[in-house]
């Protein structure tokens, strides 16, 4: 049974659409790796980081509920 062939999006070279493969269906298989992400990278939070972005989550949440749930009188 032959694979339909494909043209990546990303690099224009055709690959063989294979069952089970990782990735995207339009992407080859060398594009369609994920980059390596470290979650070492990411950036840590102090407190007050934390507590700000708290208050505004919440903030948030309570203006949504505010515009969601008010009575039109």
């Amino acid at each position: 049974m032959a694979f339909p062939i494909k043209i990546c999006v990303a690099c224009e070279e055709e690959f063989e659409l294979k069952p089970d493969k990782p990735g995207f269906a339009n992407r080859c298989p060398e594009c369609s790796t994920p980059e390596a992400s470290d979650p070492v990278t990411r950036q840590r939070m102090d407190a007050d980081e934390r507590k700000s972005t708290a208050e505004a989550n919440e903030a948030r949440r309570h203006a949504m509920r505010d515009l969601l749930y008010r009575k039109d009188s």
